[in-house]
């Protein structure tokens, strides 16, 4: 057991994260397998995963494609895939959904529904921006990896891609233990007009529900934890993507309440994930490159 839990600490910070991670969603997945609908696909899926990585460790400087494949490829695909199984974990482990709880919350500080408050702004134009502006969570970390790598940032890639996984790890911990299903399901019959677009936003809207199906992943909102960790990291290892993120991660941020995607508390929590993610995992990066330093 020791030899183990040194072979995975031994790795990238990254690439431990993403095992650890992996590890405990079939631990998860076996204590729970009862209840759950699909035991034997999820474990399937995560333990190849598992293997995946370890098998990409070995392989990865035999060219470059399989070297972009490990760095940037298959991390996205693993938060994309261990995601998108959440649709047969979080409800079937904690059916209780905190919408009530989060909606009273809103409640009191606006005294009102922010979604609702912001149809008095609603506009076709403003609502093709907004969604675009909400889309935008896909690539904001996807070309700011690209960007590290091209400049050959290399150790500051390799920390960024550290803490973008751990934030989106925590941020489907969070999904577990509160989930939501956000105001579009809960609220919209408090709604008294339907999202609009002039040219685009209904196709996009389409899209990401096909994509993202029903998760309850509203709590805390991913969106904003993640793109304001992304402006953090590139505050410090880019400062021009900063300032082209920064208005883009504005929108989006805003977004998230306006197309009815989260609660404002939800945006609240997103915020105060970042942190969590910047305290503890840049402690943990530096302990993991200490331990790995001292055994050379």
């Amino acid at each position: 057991m020791r030899s183990v839990i040194r072979l995975i600490l031994k790795q990238r910070p990254a690439d431990t994260v993403n095992i650890i991670f992996l590890l405990f969603l079939v631990v998860l997945t076996v204590v729970f397998h009862k209840g759950l609908p699909k035991t034997t696909f999820l474990i399937s899926l995560y333990t190849t995963l598992i293997a995946a990585q370890f098998i990409l460790i070995r392989i990865k400087d035999k060219g470059k494609f399989l070297h972009f494949f490990y760095d940037l490829i298959f991390p996205t695909l693993c938060i994309l895939l261990i995601f998108d199984s959440l649709e047969w974990v979080v409800h079937y482990i904690n059916s209780e959904d905190i919408d009530p709880i989060l909606i009273q919350l809103d409640y009191l500080i606006f005294n009102g529904h922010p979604t609702v408050m912001l149809e008095r702004i609603m506009h076709p134009l403003l609502t093709d921006l907004m969604q675009i502006a909400y889309s935008t969570y896909y690539f904001i970390p996807i070309i700011f990896g690209i960007i590290l790598l091209k400049t050959k940032k290399r150790e500051e890639f390799n920390r960024s891609l550290f803490l973008i996984l751990f934030c989106f790890y925590l941020s489907y911990v969070g999904y577990i233990l509160f989930p939501a299903l956000g105001p579009r399901f809960t609220i919209d019959h408090l709604q008294t007009a339907e999202l609009q677009g002039f040219i685009i936003a209904e196709r996009l809207q389409e899209l990401i529900n096909r994509l993202e199906g029903i998760k309850r992943d509203a709590f805390p909102s991913g969106h904003t934890a993640v793109t304001v960790l992304v402006l953090y990291l590139a505050y410090k290892f880019n400062k021009i993507y900063f300032w082209i993120c920064l208005p883009v991660v504005s929108a989006l941020v805003f977004s998230t309440v306006y197309c009815r995607y989260h609660y404002f508390v939800d945006i609240i929590a997103g915020f105060i994930l970042t942190i969590l993610t910047v305290l503890i995992g840049e402690m943990a990066y530096k302990w993991w490159m200490k331990q790995q330093s001292n055994q050379y």
